[in-house]
This record gives C-alpha cells, structure tokens and sequence, in this order.
C-alpha cells in the first residue's frame, strides 16, 4: 500500500475507532433506520444528504459525491495525510505508534510539517504567556486588571490568558533558543521582519487571548492592549494554521455543551465569550473579530439548529445582528436575538447586573427574529405619523410574507391588525398579494434558471445500471464477485468500474470478508466516493440466478450492440452510394447479429 504503517496496525486502528463517533465532532447526526444523516461538511445545504453507515463503516454524501471510510473522512475534512489521520485515530484508539519512525527528519518546514511546527511554537508561547501572567512581577498589572474586571484566577486559567511584555525581542528569543526558524515564525505571525533582515516581536504589552482551531490546538492569538495605545486589539494575521474565517472562538469547549443543549449563543468578542462562560452559558463561541461568514454559520448549522445572538446592544451591533441572522436563517438554523439594553456589550451588561440577570433578562428572554425584525423596522419612523405607519406596515408584511410557518404568520398578523387597530382581512388581502407577487417572481426566476441550465439527467442506460448493480452486489457477497469475475472478468463497459472490479477480485483472493471501508482504504482516492455510493445502493439483500445472468447479460451484450449500431450506419451509407451489393451483405451480417444478441 506505500504507507510506513503496517496494514495489520491499520486495520487495528480502524477496528477499534466508530465512524460514527469521529463524523459527530464535525457534524451533528440523527439516527434514521440503519444509517446516521446530517449536514455535509463539504458543501454548503439545508437538507441532510450526507450518511453515515455504522455497519459498513464508510461515509457517503448523495449531494455532492463525497464519500469514503473514517481515514478518507479525517483526511478531506482536516486536509491532513494519510499518515497524520492515521496518528490521531490511533491516539483515539489507545494504539501505540510509537515504535515506527513515522516522522521523516529529512523534510523541510513545507506542508503539513510547517503547520506542525507552528502549532507547536503557538503552544509554547501560550503557556509562557500565562505563566507570565499568574507568576511574575511583569505580568501583575496585567493581572489587577482581568481581577478588576471580575475574572477569577479559575476563569484565566480556563481559558489559558497570558501576557506578552513590554519587549521588542522577547518572542524572538524564546522561539530562537527553542530551535525554531524565525523565518517560519513571521509566516506563523509571531514575528515582524524588518527591513534589514532582523525581526521583532508581534504582540508586546498585550493581555493575550490564545485561540484555538476546533481541536483545541493553539491556532492564533488576539492581544489586548494594556493602558493607552492602538490598536486596542491585535490579531493574529491569516496564517496556514490559522483561517479566522472558519474559526469560532471557544467552540473546542463548547461544542459538548452546545450539543447537549442543542443551543448555542453567538457573541462578537473574545471578552464577551469569556464573562458569558464565567455567568454560567457554557455553550457560548464568538466570531473572530468580524462578521460571521458562511463557513462559520454552516459550523453552527452541522452542530446545532437554534442559535441565540448575543451582539452588543449600540447601532453597529443591532446591524451586525440583523446580518448574522439572515445568514444563519439562510443556512436553515431557528434564529432567536437576545437584546442588551442600554447599548451595552454582554461583558459591560454582566459586570454591571450580574450573572443571574444576565441569564434570565437576556439570554432566557430572547426573542424570535421576526421579532427583532420589527423593532429593527421601526428604527428611524414616527408611528404617530400616517406616512410611516403605513411604510412600517408594509415592510412588516413584506416580512411576513417570508415565514413559512402558517402559526407564526397568523401570530405576527393579528400583532400587526391589534397594535394599529386594522382588520385582520385587510392584512390578509395584502399579505396576498405580495404572495402572488413572489410566486410570479418566483417562477420567472425558475423560467430563466431553466433556460440556462441543462435539462435533467436521464436515466442511465440499461448496461450501465447492470454494471452498478453487479458492483454493489460484490462489494457485498463474496460468491456474486466470483460468478461475475468467471462470466465478465474485466470486462465491464465503464472505466471507473473495471477498475473497482479489479480491486474486488483483488480484496477476495487474499481472503478477505465482505467489509467496504477495508476495501476502500485500497482503492485510489478517484475511486472512493463511488465505491462508497455503490455500497449505499438500495437492493435486495439477496439476488436470485436469473436475475444475476440477466445483469450479466446486459454488460457483456453493450458491444455487441454498438457493433451492430455501427453495421447499421454502414447499411445506410452504402445505400447512401448505391451500393447495394454490399448493402446486403451488411444486411446478413445485421440479422444473424441480432440472432446472437438473442440468444445470448
């Protein structure tokens, strides 16, 4: 196979690790009949079609193709080598790889070796800083400071905050007297180089706040400046470890307790996480800094489907709210926007009324988003005013119309007709209208679509769907693979499907069981998604002897008749030339093809 792994200790890894487990840390799945479903993590949908088969061990996705056993999966989703999934799934397993020389010391800082070594230079800064913190003189200021904010030496330890003091070389030192490249330090964002070649330290005089990727590796980190100074914050840079956009702060703790809640609450800042956490809301994660992005709302939606926003209560964070639920609505998560009064951050709100307000007034007390929609349509307007009334009426309606939910539209209606003392009928009237509106929207929409895109796929051809059969069929029973290598050997009509039946006849003569996900840790990485969506074909467990002879039949017949085809057009050409001599001659030859495809 060309690893440096033994295959008997990579079957062992494999044995002892479930699929099942390993997908759940990256996608939340439910259980329907035999299989497990959620949302893909390689492509962005609303619907489940993304399975997981418990008994077969593989993983295949029906949207998108993607497909393949629990390495295959580790691989894609981490973008890490075989060898590297196979080291973490062997750590899970409590199988020791220590005995083989895995590492090759001969390769440079390139790949996953550089992503390696600044992780590690991340780790060791990490706990220095925080040892500077809660050990020395250097970083006591630091810590008055996060104790004057009412953060507990058990909270700075929980979430491992440091200190990187006042030097320009501090970093530069530690990382050089550890052995570490400065060269690969500045592309990790430590360091700086200056112009002359030399290099200086990133963050200095900063409370610093590590980050981590959601395997809980230090990452990145954002410091905050101690006294006077900008910027008030400084992060790390986009780096090969580090993507803030697919990142969400706290959620390789929180991710447990956002599962078991089935709830997660979405904050802007690092601070903001960290008092809400210290308040008792163990499911809270933050954006990096910045807006969410799609990648960080499709990570919510595979874990969770309701999530609370929690964003600071003055008019940049009532707008970055309104974002961040249209996008997470888009990816199909129930919305609901916790409101900070006074135009306080959630930190600000805490340390001023406490932990136990903080939960009840705010968090518990969350409204729905169409809610904070229209409050968010009454910014700006005079509702004792004839001309903003209406305008307001007609964007709350324009906004009902969206919900899908015939409740909550009656709901927000009869709100709607109370508060301005309208008949309900005439809301309805209107909410019909923008109907109407939106489906004829809707079905240009549709008709221009249509004319762009291809007309469906067919149905596959009869040969074609023979060979499928038969392949899902071997990869399942040991004596079909047999019959059908006796009766067709390689001589299947698709490509990618001779190719797998090669790997069938190859897997069975070494003896081996039925077992997909051992199959398909032999196949090439080409093959595997469609080795996985064979393996989740729905047949009969069972297939009769006809049945199998007449699937046979059909691949082994697909030349004869393209040959035939083919002596057909001959046929027309040479009367085309009026040659009819040898016209008739091909005529024969037409009929006693057909003789043969008969009988065969």
């Amino acid at each position: 196979m060309g690893y440096r792994i033994p295959e008997e200790t990579i079957e062992a890894i494999r044995r002892s690790v479930d699929i099942v487990d390993v997908i759940s840390d990256y996608v939340q799945l439910k259980k329907q009949g035999r299989n497990y479903f959620g949302l893909c993590p390689f492509h962005g949908e609303k619907t489940p079609s993304f399975s997981v088969s418990p008994e077969k061990q593989i993983f295949h996705c029906f949207g998108c193709g993607a497909g393949g056993n629990v390495f295959s999966f580790l691989m894609d989703i981490e973008g890490i080598s075989f060898i590297d999934a196979a080291k973490r799934l062997a750590s899970r397993a409590n199988i020791d790889l220590s005995h083989l020389a895995l590492d090759d010391q001969r390769e440079s800082y390139t790949g996953a070796n550089e992503a390696k070594k600044m992780i590690e230079a991340h780790e060791l800064l990490k706990k220095f800083y925080h040892h500077l913190l809660l050990n020395t003189k250097e970083g006591q200021a630091a810590f008055d400071y996060l104790q004057a904010r009412g953060w507990t030496r058990e909270i700075i330890e929980q979430f491992e905050i440091g200190y990187s003091p006042n030097s320009w070389d501090f970093a530069v030192k530690f990382l050089t007297g550890r052995g570490f490249s400065l060269e690969l330090m500045e592309k990790a964002g430590l360091v700086i180089r200056k112009e002359n070649g030399s290099y200086f330290d990133r963050f200095r005089n900063r409370i610093m706040f590590p980050i981590h990727n959601h395997h809980g590796e230090t990452v990145a980190f954002s410091g905050r400046m101690l006294g006077e100074g900008q910027p008030k914050y400084l992060n790390s840079p986009e780096t090969l470890i580090f993507h803030k956009g697919k990142i969400l702060y706290n959620f390789h703790q929180a991710r447990l307790h956002i599962r078991k809640r089935q709830e997660a609450v979405l904050f802007e800042g690092f601070a903001d996480v960290v008092s809400a956490i210290k308040a008792g809301v163990a499911y809270a994660v933050a954006t990096m800094g910045t807006a969410l992005t799609e990648d960080q709302a499709r990570i919510l939606r595979r874990n969770v489907e309701s999530v609370i926003i929690c964003y600071d209560g003055d008019t940049a964070g009532i707008e970055a709210t309104f974002r961040a639920a249209e996008l997470l609505s888009g990816t199909g998560c129930h919305v609901k926007i916790a409101t900070i009064p006074d135009g306080l951050d959630p930190d600000e709100y805490i340390r001023k009324y406490g932990s136990e307000r903080f939960q009840r007034d705010v968090i518990e007390a969350s409204n729905s988003f169409m809610a904070f929609k229209m409050a968010y349509l009454r910014r700006g307007k005079n509702l004792q005013n004839e001309s903003d009334q209406i305008r307001y009426i007609e964007e709350v309606l324009q906004e009902i119309s969206q919900l899908t939910n015939p409740i909550e539209k009656d709901y927000y209606l009869r709100q709607l007709a109370n508060e301005f003392s309208l008949s309900l009928s005439a809301l309805q009237q209107q909410l019909e209208r923008y109907k109407k509106t939106k489906d004829k929207h809707n079905d240009d929409a549709r008709e221009r679509v249509a004319t762009r895109q291809p007309l469906p796929k067919k149905l596959l051809p009869a040969f074609q769907n023979a060979e499928r059969i038969l392949l899902a069929h071997m990869l399942r029973n040991r004596d079909v693979a047999l019959t059908v290598q006796q009766a067709i050997q390689g001589e299947f009509n698709i490509e990618e499907h001779r190719a797998i039946a090669a790997y069938v006849y190859a897997f069975y003569e070494e003896g081996n069981e039925p077992d997909v996900s051992l199959l398909i840790a032999r196949v090439p990485d080409h093959l595997k998604p469609l080795v996985t969506e064979l393996s989740m074909l729905l047949i009969n467990e069972e297939i009769s002897t006809q049945e199998l002879n007449d699937y046979i039949k059909h691949v082994l017949n697909y030349p004869k008749w393209l040959m035939l085809k083919e002596k057909e057009q001959e046929k027309i050409e040479a009367e085309r030339k009026k040659d009819f001599l040898k016209a008739a001659r091909i005529a024969k030859e037409i009929i006693e093809m057909k003789k043969q495809l008969s009988i065969s």
